[in-house]
């Protein structure tokens, strides 16, 4: 589990990071979303332990990343936004190399680095020199490197920057099949991922907390108004409409199709139904619209 709690990161005087909480919780595929220079990666350094924080803290299965911080990257994966690699070593080398590091020895390490190797798709590339490897292999090693200790916490920094559609998809079900028994915080910019991936999403701007919210209710959340598109058989009085309560806005569309408005986070489709009832409307169709994932996010960060 990782617990962040009132976290901040300044530099001189701006804040990169401003008082921010949440926490992800095992078996969770949390998305953490925001435009560039809101703050993410800063926040994933601090929880990794390679920015010290300047107020707050990040605790990580117990251990708090400031007075504990070896405990903290004993637990947790990390592949940063810019994936550091030693270029001129060989695929396997370097992960014999960080599975050493990480304290793993003899047959075991060799075991591990082979499963880190199938389980990213690395088999034909592992004679290979990293910098002989295109940026989409490359991330693939670094993905490698941060399973390779089997940690209960994965930190990833846009895991499928340069990667072309198959692997992508090849990333994400690895993501989908960790994420069953570990936490993992990732951070992208392909907001469909977020749908498909994530069970929540925290958004920040400009350093602070925009959005916490589970991704199938972030849209209503988030929205300052519900639209409902009402089809009739005829032509419809727009007066009694408007005046229902939670009713902001009606417009007539072509085919005796009305486009209604409403307060956000409410749901008046049962009012619009028992309406037309009394008015003796015959209701072909009755349809509310969520905003799209992309909508909530530029309306909480524009």
């Amino acid at each position: 589990m990782v617990e962040v709690q009132q976290l901040t990161k300044t530099f001189g005087t701006q804040a990169a990071v401003n008082n921010i909480s949440f926490t992800a919780g095992k078996g969770e595929i949390l998305g953490f979303l925001g435009p560039n220079g809101a703050g993410k990666s800063t926040t994933m350094k601090i929880a990794t332990g390679y920015l010290p924080p300047s107020a707050g803290t990040v605790v990580v299965d117990g251990f708090d990343v400031q007075t504990a911080p070896l405990e903290v990257r004993r637990r947790v994966g990390y592949l940063p936004e810019h994936n550091p690699l030693y270029l001129d070593m060989y695929v396997h080398e370097y992960l014999e190399f960080i599975g050493s590091v990480h304290g793993l020895k003899g047959s075991q390490r060799r075991q591990r680095v082979q499963q880190m190797v199938e389980r990213v798709g690395l088999g034909r590339e592992q004679n290979k020199q990293i910098g002989a490897l295109s940026k989409g292999y490359r991330q693939r090693v670094g993905l490698a490197q941060a399973l390779i200790h089997d940690p209960g916490v994965l930190i990833l920094d846009e895991p499928t920057t340069g990667l072309d559609p198959n692997q992508i998809g090849e990333i994400r079900n690895l993501i989908r099949e960790l994420g069953q028994d570990k936490t993992v915080i990732f951070s992208t910019h392909i907001l469909p991922e977020v749908a498909a991936l994530c069970s929540r999403a925290v958004i920040i701007n400009r350093g602070q907390l925009v959005a916490d919210s589970p991704v199938a209710e972030l849209g209503a959340r988030a929205a300052g108004e519900t639209i409902i598109r009402a089809e009739f058989e005829q032509p419809i009085d727009l007066a009694p409409l408007r005046a229902l309560p939670g009713i902001n806005r009606v417009e007539a569309e072509a085919g005796n199709i009305y486009r209604i408005q409403a307060k956000g986070g409410t749901d008046q489709r049962g009012a619009i139904s028992r309406l037309a009832a009394q008015q003796g409307w015959v209701l072909l169709g009755l349809r509310q619209e969520e905003q799209s994932l992309e909508q909530v996010f530029q309306s909480l960060t524009r």
